[in-house]
């Protein structure tokens, strides 16, 4: 039982530091794209276009969560969604030619894509605190 621990702990942490890198890249990128300018920037399409980092996270710690048996179903749900959200956004933007500038970035349909990689970003957040709760009860088990 300990070496199983010790994989869902290594897991888990990867996988969560991994998660938590396209939010926390998307805040520092902000803030000192601010400071710099004096203007608000930011990012918000970093967590999308950093989605290699996020689906190598999030298997892993889907795998942790599995291992554990802490919040898998959870884990494997919000996983699901979330990439729903992103790839039913870049779906939208190219059907209604958003992806390739055809069409205006206003009105419903970049509200919806808009809103679709919020959804995902939200979920990547929850994601992070989830797999932050699975770290700290794998590491407080022993």
């Amino acid at each position: 039982m300990g070496k199983k621990d010790t994989i869902a702990k290594v897991l888990a942490v990867v996988g969560t530091v991994l998660l938590w890198i396209p939010i926390l890249f998307t805040i520092l990128t902000s803030a000192v794209g601010t400071i710099l300018s004096k203007v608000f920037r930011m990012d918000y399409l970093m967590p999308a276009e950093l989605f290699p980092v996020v689906l190598i996270g999030s298997i892993l710690l889907f795998l942790a969560a599995r291992r554990s048996r802490i919040h898998d179903e959870l884990v494997g749900w919000s996983t699901i969604v979330m990439f729903a959200f992103l790839f039913g956004g870049q779906a939208l933007a190219v059907i209604t030619g958003l992806a390739s500038g055809e069409t205006e970035a206003a009105g419903l349909p970049w509200a919806l894509v808009v809103g679709a990689l919020v959804l995902y970003s939200a979920l990547l957040i929850e994601l992070c605190i989830v797999g932050t709760v699975i770290v700290k009860k794998l590491l407080s088990k022993g």
